[in-house]
Formats: C-alpha cells, sequence, structure tokens
C-alpha cells in the first residue's frame, strides 16, 4: 500500500485527520490577498489521514539507499558519516531563524562562527586568506579559476591555458572553460603520478600562455603527488599559479598543509571532508583558500573582526565580486564548524590516518580479486579495474549492480578514465573493520560469480525496489511526469 504514491492514496472523503482544520473565513482572506492573486481553481492537493502520510514517507525512506543505513564506498566522494548532533547544532534557533539582511551587530554569533571557522581552515591548510562563499566544490573551482585568470590580466597578460592531469576531478576542466580558459591535459607516469616529462613538454608548448596548473592531491588514483616541490618549481618558475583540488583532503588533515606545498589556491568540500551530508541536491559548501598572490583577489564580503565586533568587510583590492548571493550555505558553515570543535587539531589527524589505514587495508583484502593497474601505495582510496573479468562476458557496472544486491552500496564506476574498467573505492575512516571485512567478501562472491555463472551479474540487481535501468536513455531522454488517472 505505502509503495503507491501519495496521490494514489488520496480519499475523497476524508473521514477522519487527527488535527480537524476550520473554514478560514472569507472575509479575511479577502483583506489580505488581492483579487487577483487569488486561486480561481483547487488546487488538488492529496487528502490523506496523518497517520498514513507519516507511513507513506517512512515507507519510502526504507527503500532508499543512504550513508545512515550502510557502506557507501563512493570514490572520491569521502561519504562519511555524518555526526547527528552537527545537525543538531545547525538547528539552534539562533542559527536557523536569522536572516541574511539583519544588521551585523544583531547577528554577532553567526559572524563570529564564519570568522572563526575561516581562522580553523587557514590553518588546516596552510593559507593566508578564505572565503566561505562557494556553494560547492565545483563552484569553488570556478572562484579559485577567476581569481588566477584577475592575478594575470593585473599583470598585463592574457594566459589562456590550465594544465590538467589526467588523473583530476571532472569538474577542473569544466571549471576552466567556464573561466575563459582552456585547459591542456598532462599525463600520468608508470606510478600514477605527473609525468615531469610530459608536464615540461606542455610547458615548452605553451610558453607565455600557462596560467597555472590544477593538481588533485592525492590524485583520484588515491595516489600522494611525491613530485610536488618539482612540479611547484617549474609552475612558479614561469609565473603561474598552483591550484589544488582539496575534494580529497580527508587524506591530509593534520598531515601535510598545502600551502605549504606551495598551492596558491584550494577549494574544501565541506559536505566531504567536514561531515555536511551531502547528495540528493545539496547544499554543499565549498571554501577557498589562497595564499598571499591571490589574497586581494578574494571575493567579498570577507568576515573581519574589529574593536566593535565581527563585520562583513568589503576592502579587497582586486576582488572578483560576489559568487553567490549573500555569504554561502550557512547551515553548511553550521555543521563543519562543530565538526572541526568536537574533534580539535589531533582528531582531524586520526579522522586522516583512520581512512588511510581503511582503504590500504581493503585494499590488501581485495587486490588479488582484480586487477591493480597502480601499484603505488595510496591513502584514502584506492582504483581497481574490472578488466580480468571482460573474458566472462562481465563488465565493470555488472560488478557494481551486483554489489547492490548485497546491501551495499557500489563503489564509484569508470573513473578515473586513465583505468579500465574501474572500481574507485573509498570506505572512509567511518567504517569498522567488520564492514570493510563484509565489502571485501562480497566482492570476492561476486568476482566467483562472474566467473561460474556471469548471468547472475548481467540480471543484477534483483533484490532492489528497483530493478536494473536503461542509464544512458534515462540520461539522455528524462521523462518524470505524473498521470493522474482520476
Amino acid at each position: 500500500m505505502y509503495k503507491k504514491l501519495i496521490f494514489e492514496l488520496h480519499r475523497h472523503a476524508l473521514e477522519k485527520n487527527y488535527f480537524p482544520g476550520e473554514e478560514e473565513p472569507e472575509g479575511e482572506a479577502a483583506e489580505f490577498i488581492p483579487e487577483h492573486l487569488r486561486r480561481k481553481s483547487p488546487l488538488h492537493l492529496p487528502e490523506v489521514g496523518e497517520n498514513e502520510v507519516v507511513r507513506h514517507f517512512v515507507s519510502l525512506s526504507t527503500l532508499n539507499y543512504h550513508v545512515d543505513k550502510g557502506m557507501y564506498p563512493l570514490g572520491s566522494c569521502t561519504m562519511k558519516y555524518n555526526p547527528k548532533v552537527n545537525e543538531d547544532m545547525s538547528t539552534l534557533p539562533g542559527f536557523a531563524q536569522i536572516h541574511p539582511h539583519q544588521p551585523a551587530k544583531t547577528v554577532q554569533g553567526a559572524l563570529q562562527l564564519m570568522f572563526e571557522l575561516q581562522e580553523y581552515l587557514k590553518e588546516i591548510t596552510g593559507m593566508v586568506g578564505m572565503t566561505l562563499q562557494p556553494a560547492a566544490g565545483a563552484h569553488g573551482e570556478l572562484t579559485g579559476c577567476l581569481m588566477i585568470r584577475k592575478y594575470h590580466e593585473l599583470k598585463g597578460r592574457k594566459r589562456e591555458v590550465m594544465l590538467v592531469p589526467d588523473s583530476a576531478h571532472g569538474t577542473n576542466p569544466a571549471s576552466v572553460t567556464i573561466a575563459g580558459m582552456r585547459s591542456v591535459t598532462v599525463k600520468s607516469d608508470e606510478n600514477g603520478l605527473v609525468d615531469l616529462e610530459d608536464l615540461k613538454q606542455k610547458l615548452d608548448e605553451n610558453q607565455d600562455n600557462v596560467a597555472g596548473i590544477m593538481l588533485t592531491n592525492p590524485s583520484t588514483l588515491g595516489i600522494f603527488e611525491r613530485n610536488i616541490a618539482e612540479i611547484e618549481a617549474l609552475i612558479h618558475g614561469v609565473d603561474a599559479l598552483m591550484y589544488m583540488d582539496g575534494a580529497n583532503l580527508n587524506a591530509l588533515l593534520g598531515i601535510v598543509r598545502p600551502g605549504d606545498l606551495g598551492f596558491d589556491v584550494i577549494h574544501l568540500n565541506l559536505h566531504k571532508t567536514f561531515s555536511v551530508p551531502h547528495g540528493g541536491g545539496g547544499p554543499g559548501s565549498g571554501p577557498v583558500g589562497v595564499s598571499e598572490r591571490l589574497i586581494d583577489f578574494l571575493p567579498v564580503p570577507i568576515v573581519k573582526k574589529g574593536e566593535d565586533g565581527y563585520y562583513l568587510a568589503e576592502d579587497v583590492p582586486h576582488s572578483i565580486g560576489r559568487m553567490i548571493t549573500f555569504y554561502g550555505n550557512f547551515a553548511a558553515l553550521v555543521r563543519a564548524y562543530n565538526y572541526i570543535r568536537m574533534n580539535g587539531a589531533r582528531g582531524l589527524r586520526e579522522i586522516a590516518e583512520n581512512a588511510i589505514i581503511n582503504a590500504n587495508y581493503l585494499l590488501k583484502k581485495t587486490a588479488h580479486l582484480l586487477d591493480l593497474p597502480y601499484k603505488t601505495t595510496p591513502m584514502h582510496e584506492f582504483v581497481l579495474s574490472g578488466e580480468p573479468l571482460r573474458e566472462y562476458g562481465v563488465k565493470t557496472l555488472d560488478v557494481a549492480k551486483r554489489i547492490l544486491d548485497y546491501g551495499l552500496h557500489a563503489p564509484t564506476v569508470y573513473f578515473p578514465l586513465i583505468v579500465k574498467e574501474a572500481l574507485m573505492i573509498e570506505p572512509t575512516e567511518s567504517e569498522s573493520k567488520e564492514m570493510l571485512d563484509y565489502f571485501a567478501q562480497t566482492l570476492e562472491k561476486i568476482v566467483n560469480e562472474a566467473k561460474t555463472n556471469p548471468d547472475v551479474l548481467h540480471n543484477a540487481p534483483t533484490k532492489t525496489p528497483v530493478r536494473r535501468i536503461d542509464e544512458l536513455t534515462a540520461n539522455k531522454q528524462l521523462d518524470v511526469q505524473f498521470k493522474n488517472q482520476n
């Protein structure tokens, strides 16, 4: 019954509701709502009893998979468990019931939180400036790219090329393009690191036109860039800038500060590393930190502390302007602030250490089942290849679909593009040894099924509310509509 649409539960003559209402007097409506704004036809909302509404949505929630339900090893997404105390803090009246148009003197607590969060993130990343405005990671990327572009424009030159390693996040080239530049790919070597010879060649081919490099570190292979000092010398040697995609910061907390490595700009995903829930459309948060080279280009306003309290400052000499209405996704900032304060410096380092331990433990348990293209020891995530299963007529997508039948979420598949039939696995620090063992056992069973009965994988999933869909058609021909049969 409760797998029906809420409109299918509609009853025209609702007999019982726990909150019987009263008809609003016509006179009162007429007084406050002008004639031209009043609805002329019924709203056609479903009439359903409260108990039925509750049961309906609880039933729907059990059909969905989420991080509160089980392991979510979605590589490069850092789908960690989000402590519920962060949610409670974000709903405090002093945070949830304020408005961005209020005078600064009436929201000092909120401004203090934003100011202190800026300072914490600067300390964590080793940067000297920070903006909390960007609403997501890719929005942070665009912010960084626009600052890099303006840095060069202020020097009277138009540099159009941004170097992007082939193991970078897929949003990097898109952000470069939207910012009015073009991306040039730098290859990876046999160890999954930036190919230094190819980097030098690309610098030579684009002399006096390189704006910077966008480096994901650790890369989407989960590998830390060991040659970062040489890369930094090459890039800064032509007065280009170092951009770090900080989406994988969960591996570096308290261990390495990107600013100390020579990066000029970094975006952070608060909805990954700092335990802000993500998925389902947001809201995300992608603060951006900068070095001295870019401190004068940050978006405005920035929260500062003065003698009379906290205030929103606009005094940034060469600011790129606003990146979003108002000041960012504030509730996400509250969650991240609480997460940082609760863990402290030592706790944040332990998060990274445990994420690295979990990933390497799971790699040890699963590497023999498939292929490990890059043998370099990873950090927070690793990438296996399902290419060996092709001889049995099984693809990585089949493996991912079969994983769903075992009550787990599938890893990221077919990314990064430099790995054939890729499975990108990130367990995060949230998962117990028992859960990691279960995932490894599940993958072993599925690999054996692929070799002995591949049709089981071809038909998977069979135990989920929705069977396998035609994903390509669903992406290209989105058609979601409800047809009222009454």
